[in-house]
């Protein structure tokens, strides 16, 4: 494999150059134009047409000019208090009728004490008034002047902070120690980290396989003379209790064996709420369900353990989509694909795709196609083994070669744990390339071998984190008997910093080599090449190789490219990325860093709920000459 340039994709008692622009959209058609009334939209925003909320209208709207003010220097508790406002929040929305003033601010005021005390402001004071009435003053059925909008006006006086003065937990919670929980005499004793230390201590209960652990007592005291408060929190534990029958409820056309297998909750398995939230995340993984839900029994079984069902939503099985993609370099290109997520009734998938890129070329023989063929069979063999087979034929044409090849493999991955991943594989590849060693053809043998370690905290945006990978290939290309394999690694890691998570370093280091024949024995889709939007930015798709006597691109034996990016959020959708990727590719086993290839830039990135859209502008710090002088790489989900 070598380096492209291809872009990633409980109750609470309280008392008191060339420029590489990718244009890319896909869909998956389901009946969603219904009625009279159409909208598109993108991302979440109404291109054209009327959305159906906007088209709703409100009975008896009244307007209102809503005003927050807190006697309060303190930043953070100000924003939390704007926050939990809705006056403030939806005042540029009409109420329904006067009363729908009162209610909403009814409603505001239970909220913004609630903030209070999250902040452990337990003597606050939150006045609300409409129209200058105060609202505990106004009659059942109030009327308002609506000539203007309706004034309203939130006093809040904040009060003092109150800290934790003595803790007692009771029940199975007596021999924890609060500090564990953030409630040790003399810590701010906000709300929210008292009801958070009860459900943990429930939580770890459950954790020791005591399904039945529950919250008996919890009791906040506030002394406003001292502001200090006095906090209970009992549990009671209950019983330990493997699991018991698991049912299936709300399946069709997957089979309710498969569900159950294949979620790995098994009779006289030990609990814990982790296991039950892996069997969800993996019964949601396989894409068949619109909805997976774990319901666990009440009590327990005869026997002592603890029953539960799987309730399932089934989604679409059959889907489609088309495509597009434009470069200023390599032209239009289009996509398609259909696919079947349920095959023979055990999320088996089959996935049938095509595409025809550099649409525009005046050489016909210099578009690329693809077209492919994936099984998928989850749960093979093992519930934690995955066999995938597929059949690609395609033609690649970058500058570096012309190549024509088909591909048929067999593999089976193995998730040794929930962060490890092992998997093998056989394919035989037939391939005939017009590079810089002129017109050859091979037929190659190949036993990709590959271990992943993924200790990211979110795979769409991570920011903590790091992910491993490790891959060995070792070949044999049968025309020139040669045998040959490549070794790969590579890390990535992430740290945030701040509360909020508004700053994120990310960092990437990969390497290879060829170990084994010659580069002309070897074929031009298996040696390595660097630059584009996967490796280095700024340089051209596969620009950065070892180069001949006729200044044409050879590819390399070996490779290694590293980067580095500042992720910083500016607001709650938008954020700045500054990069600088490095890298060098050799005609040797191992590389002498001779060549050194380095491009930075900035990005911009728009948070989506199915991962950041990313937009990258790059420039090479030492171009090549008449190579490449910046790029611009467009795509969906973070670089890497």
């Amino acid at each position: 494999m070598h380096i492209r340039g291809k872009t990633p994709k409980s109750g609470f008692a309280y008392r008191r150059a060339g420029t590489m622009m990718v244009i890319a959209a896909a869909a998956a058609f389901s009946p969603v134009l219904t009625g009279e009334a159409y909208a598109f939209k993108l991302f979440g925003i109404t291109i054209f047409g009327e959305d159906e909320n906007d088209s709703e209208q409100v009975p008896d709207p009244v307007r209102y000019d809503a005003n927050l003010a807190t006697n309060t220097a303190d930043p953070d508790l100000k924003e939390a208090l704007e926050n939990s406002s809705r006056l403030i929040g939806d005042e540029d929305r009409p109420v329904s009728g006067d009363l729908g003033i009162v209610v909403k601010a009814r409603d505001d005021r239970d909220r913004l004490i609630a903030a209070l005390y999250e902040k452990a402001r337990y003597g606050g004071v939150v006045t609300i008034t409409i129209d200058g009435k105060n609202i505990d003053e106004l009659p059942p059925n109030p009327t308002f002047d609506r000539s203007r909008p309706v004034s309203v006006q939130v006093a809040i006086e904040p009060g003092p902070v109150f800290r934790v003065k003595e803790v007692q937990f009771g029940g199975d919670a007596a021999s924890r120690n609060p500090a564990d929980y953030d409630l040790a005499p003399g810590e701010v004793a906000g709300s929210l980290t008292i009801i958070k230390a009860g459900d943990k201590i429930v939580e770890q209960l459950k954790s020791e396989g005591r399904p039945l652990a529950k919250l008996t007592t919890r009791q906040v005291v506030a002394d406003h003379r001292t502001k200090t408060v006095d906090i209970v929190i009992a549990t009671e534990g209950g019983p330990i209790a493997p699991i018991g029958n698991v049912g299936v409820t709300g399946q069709k056309a997957v089979k309710p064996a498969f569900i159950q297998r294949y979620s790995r909750l098994e009779k006289g398995g030990a609990y814990s709420p982790e296991a039950l939230k892996k069997a969800g995340e993996r019964l949601r993984a396989l894409g068949v369900f619109s909805s997976v839900t774990i319901h666990e029994a009440d009590s327990l079984a005869a026997d002592g353990t603890l029953p539960m069902t799987i309730e399932v939503s089934e989604g679409k099985q059959r889907y489609f989509g088309v495509g597009a993609n434009y470069s200023t370099i390599d032209g239009m290109g289009v996509q398609g694909y259909w696919g079947h997520r349920n095959l023979f009734g055990e999320a088996e998938s089959l996935r049938i795709e095509g595409t025809v890129g550099r649409l525009g070329e005046n050489d016909i023989g210099n578009l690329d196609y693809s077209t492919g063929i994936l099984f998928t069979k989850p749960g093979a063999f093992f519930p934690a083994a995955t066999l995938k087979a597929g059949i690609l034929a395609k033609t690649e044409n970058p500058d570096a070669y012309n190549a024509s090849l088909i591909t048929a493999s067999l593999g089976l991955s193995y998730e040794l744990t929930d962060q490890d991943t092992a998997s093998a594989s056989a394919e035989i590849s037939y391939e005939k390339d017009d590079d810089a060693f002129g017109d050859n053809e091979y037929l190659t043998f190949a036993l990709p071998l590959t271990y992943e370690r993924d200790a990211r905290d979110n795979k769409l945006n991570p920011t903590e984190g790091y992910r491993a990978t490790l891959a060995a290939t070792p070949s044999y290309e049968m025309f020139g008997s040669t045998i040959f394999s490549s070794f790969e690694g590579s890390i990535t890691g992430y740290q945030s910093i701040g509360a909020e998570d508004n700053v994120v370093f990310a960092g990437k280091v990969a390497a290879g080599l060829l170990v084994g024949g010659e580069l002309p024995d070897i074929p031009a889709t298996r040696r390595f090449f660097a630059g584009g939007g996967g490796s280095v930015r700024g340089y051209g798709y596969q620009e950065i190789s070892p180069y001949n006597a006729e200044d044409e691109a050879t590819g390399g034996k070996s490779y290694v490219t590293a980067s580095l990016e500042a992720r910083v959020r500016i607001t709650e959708t938008i954020g700045i990325v500054p990069f600088i990727d490095v890298g060098t590719v050799g005609s040797e086993e191992f590389p002498d860093f001779s060549d050194i290839r380095a491009g930075a830039g900035v990005g911009i990135r728009y948070a989506t709920p199915f991962g950041p859209l990313r937009l990258d502008f790059a420039v090479p710090l030492n171009k090549y000459e008449n190579g490449t002088s910046y790029g611009i790489y467009a795509g969906i989900g973070q670089s890497f």
